[in-house]
């Protein structure tokens, strides 16, 4: 199959892209590298004016002004210069609704156009967008992303990248969507559960991990455990690190001999997975149901990962709590008291880091996933 992948964040599309090579399809894709993390990409559609600090600053003073982003513009510009280039392909997958990035009817013009001149179009959920966004707003999950919102709506000014996703314009956005897709798929739990009983569902199809790049690495523990936080600034509130700072903070006094804490804010992609290597427990989010993509590298690799390992989790993959992943609860003492199970038991680190990597490799191997994206674009 002629494939072409637009959009990428937390390396979901390259890992796809890498399996689908490997099993012999052809494929395209087209991104920005998501910002600081920068993902690679085939065709990089990424704003420059963003990297000239002169201009990046003028970006700012006018979207302060006006509440437009004006690099916006330039994106535009530089996808409406390779749309030739984008034509022919059996299969387009969007990784959200948004994957361009650009004016709302900008987009929806630029997906007319790929629509006319390819065979079918597919949207993944795995991340916001209307669907999710509408099922938390409506607080329909026992906790989730928008909790902290819910509590305290002073914080709206860290929510409005989310809540936009609700939106006079990105509802009608997602509504031209889902009258052109062949379907939607979603990439874990958080987003399965939304679209369970939707008409343009076609079902869980589980974040691919490239294996053959993530060695696992055998934990040995000769003196003290280390624990690495990474935080991304921009999603601290969403994400729930204060409930892991705050827990830190405890198992530090109390085991300050035992333990070795490394925090990390807004390092790249590749730093980000050198710094954690030396890690025996990473803390990754708290408001999932799911691992996200960087959570399950880290497992990949043989980490004990503090995420989304919810009810409906287990239930999914018939596993039972604290053997693959630590469920991670909005709740500092319950994080710390996990913590702690972990430094007191540290046969449980090997025991887990083991059944780890054993289970993405049999229900998240790249080459194994990229398989069922073509069962399922071609059905």
């Amino acid at each position: 199959m002629k494939i072409l992948l637009i959009g990428e964040y937390s390396r979901l599309h390259n890992s796809l892209k890498e399996g689908l090579v490997i099993n012999g399809h052809e494929v395209l894709l087209v991104g920005s590298g998501d910002g600081f993390k920068n993902y690679p990409v085939d065709i990089n559609i990424a704003p420059l004016t963003k990297k000239n600090p002169l201009l990046f600053f003028l970006l700012k003073a006018i979207y302060k002004l006006f509440k437009t982003d004006i690099s916006k513009i330039e994106i535009a510009f530089r996808f409406y210069k390779i749309l030739p280039k984008l034509k022919g392909f059996d299969a387009v997958q969007l990784i959200n609704e948004t994957s361009i990035k650009t004016f709302y009817r900008t987009e929806k013009w630029f997906l007319k156009k790929i629509i006319n001149q390819n065979k079918r179009l597919f949207l993944l959920s795995c991340g916001t967008d209307y669907v999710s966004v509408k099922y938390a707003f409506d607080k329909k999950l026992r906790y989730s992303i928008l909790t902290p919102f819910h509590n305290d709506n002073t914080l709206s000014k860290h929510y409005q990248f989310i809540l936009k996703y609700l939106s006079k314009p990105n509802y009608e956005l997602h509504k031209f969507l889902y009258q052109n897709i062949h379907g939607v798929i979603a990439s874990d739990i958080d987003y399965h559960i939304p679209l369970k009983y939707h008409s343009e569902y076609l079902g869980l199809i589980p974040n691919p991990v490239n294996i053959d790049k993530l060695n696992f690495i055998p934990i040995k523990i000769t003196d003290k455990i280390n624990i690495f936080h990474g935080i991304n600034s921009q999603n601290y509130i969403k994400k729930g690190n204060s409930f892991f700072e705050i827990a830190l903070s405890n198992i530090k006094k109390k085991y300050p001999e035992k333990v070795n804490i490394v925090t990390t804010k807004d390092v790249s992609y590749t730093n980000y997975i050198k710094i954690y290597d030396d890690s025996h427990i990473i803390l990754d989010q708290v408001y999932a149901y799911d691992q996200g993509y960087n959570a399950l590298e880290a497992m990949a690799k043989g980490k004990v990962v503090f995420t989304g390992a919810e009810q409906e989790w287990l239930a999914h993959y018939n596993l039972k709590e604290d053997t693959v992943a630590i469920n991670a609860l909005p709740d500092a003492k319950k994080i710390a008291a996990k913590l702690e199970w972990l430094i007191l038991n540290p046969e449980k680190i090997i025991e887990i880091s083991k059944n780890a990597r054993d289970f993405v490799v049999e229900y998240h191997d790249y080459k194994k996933v990229a398989q069922k994206y073509v069962d399922c674009w071609k059905s």
